[in-house]
């Protein structure tokens, strides 16, 4: 069936009649990615202007007798709106639809867009079209080539699309039979058309460009897309991703990117012509302030490992804790651990927080008594939601929540308190080791 959305992709409103109601919910997710699940009807009318979900183009958006429809789905030859009503509609009851038509615009320039695209890179390089995305922002085709294609390539094939539409070239629908290929030799494989498709077919052609047989809705004249960028292309595999916009969205996108470029001159002081050098500049002198901090952290532990090596044995520590939060640098741990004696059971960790109750994450490593290493290893990358490993007395682990450090410590502190000997009845005179 071909919906009036179809035979006119610019009407508005229409009345129509309902053919039946049903009660349904859909999972809906709103503009902060937010999901709750909305309570309605499932309606079916005579005809519709809000265009089913297919060929690529995502469904309209409207009213149905005043109520939101929040998604449109063709299912055989009939279109199925979710309508968030608190009541149902009355079989043959008149109603009136409303197009969101600035939803409809937008995809009728990126979907006609995306049929003058794809005929100009078959054009000129023999690229075939394979699939293509509506997003949300930014769209993209995919095409069959293994090379990845020039930022010349791309220019020519946007300055041409360009011409085109300065020149308003007519766009065109026809309902033809897709079996009768002899009557339509220009016109491209079906793409867009349900499987399930029976009867003629709609044939959307670009005057003097090509003929593509298409369910989506199209403007009718190259003049109402505006303009067109090709963005960039991008490889995936044995295929080449072209991301583009068409219409309102290139507005978008340059509002988008002048403003990032006045809060780019403000960050870095210095006018657009400038942001390349002033942003090299930076990076070198944050490329030399990391160099000197891990030279400084390196400095501070061989400080802290001599300190613990030029105490005499008797009054070195059981075990020693020593927490970094200024950056995952494990160097630092290495540095430590490759000076500091032997013979006292080490805990370190090094995190990019910046407190003890930040759920940051870290580096861990044990050493020490094989036995206090194999138990303790597993409980503190637990606690502190991580996952390691470690044999012969050492253990190491990525961590991603340092909020619970202070447990960890209370269990190191926990295994090696002293013990206390206490007196055991005089019936067997022995004697047993108590905590304290």
């Amino acid at each position: 069936m071909v919906f009036k959305c179809q035979e006119d992709s610019f009407l508005k409103q229409f009345k129509t009649k309902i053919v039946s109601s049903e009660f349904a919910t859909i999972d809906w997710t709103d503009t902060s990615g937010k999901v709750e699940k909305l309570k309605g009807f499932n309606v079916i009318c005579e005809d519709t202007i809000l265009f089913p979900e297919g060929g690529g183009q995502p469904c309209d958006y409207g009213t149905l007798g005043g109520f939101p429809v929040k998604n449109v789905q063709r299912k055989g030859s009939t279109a199925v709106h979710f309508v968030e009503s608190p009541t149902s509609f009355e079989q043959d009851a008149e109603v009136l639809l409303t197009l969101d038509y600035q939803r409809r615009l937008d995809h009728m320039q990126q979907h006609s867009g995306q049929h003058l695209i794809t005929a100009l890179f078959d054009r000129e390089f023999k690229y075939d079209t394979t699939s293509w995305s509506l997003g949300s922002s930014v769209s993209y085709i995919q095409l069959s080539t293994p090379h990845l294609i020039s930022r010349e390539s791309l220019d020519l094939i946007e300055r041409q699309a360009n011409d085109l539409i300065r020149e308003g070239r007519e766009v065109t629908v026809l309902l033809v039979d897709p079996e009768v290929a002899q009557e339509f030799q220009d016109a491209r494989a079906p793409r867009g058309l349900p499987k399930d498709h029976e009867g003629l077919a709609r044939v959307v052609r670009i005057e003097g460009i090509e003929s593509n047989m298409c369910c989506g809705t199209h403007v009718t004249n190259l003049s109402q897309l505006q303009c067109i960028k090709l963005l960039y292309a991008e490889k995936v595999k044995t295929n080449v991703l072209v991301h583009f916009v068409v219409g309102e969205r290139v507005l978008v996108k340059l509002g988008e990117v002048f403003q990032r470029e006045q809060q780019l001159t403000q960050a870095l002081k210095g006018g657009p012509g400038q942001h390349l050098e002033l942003v090299q500049k930076l990076q070198q002198n944050v490329k030399g302030s990391r160099k000197y901090f891990q030279q400084l952290l390196k400095d501070y532990a061989t400080a802290e490992a001599e300190r613990l090596e030029e105490l005499p044995k008797k009054d070195r520590p059981k075990y020693f804790s020593l927490h970094r939060r200024d950056g995952i640098e494990v160097d630092f741990i290495n540095t430590f651990l490759r000076l500091a004696p032997e013979g006292i059971f080490y805990f370190l960790t090094v995190s990019e927080g910046v407190s003890a109750g930040s759920g940051a994450k870290g580096h861990l490593v044990l050493r020490g008594d094989p036995e206090i290493v194999e138990k303790l290893g597993p409980q503190f990358v637990d606690i502190l939601e991580g996952k390691g490993n470690g044999k012969e007395g050492s253990f190491q682990g990525k961590i991603n929540n340092l909020a619970r450090l202070e447990d960890c410590q209370e269990l190191l502190e926990a295994q090696f308190k002293p013990k206390r000997v206490v007196e055991a009845p005089p019936a067997n005179g022995a004697q047993l080791e108590a905590e304290e």
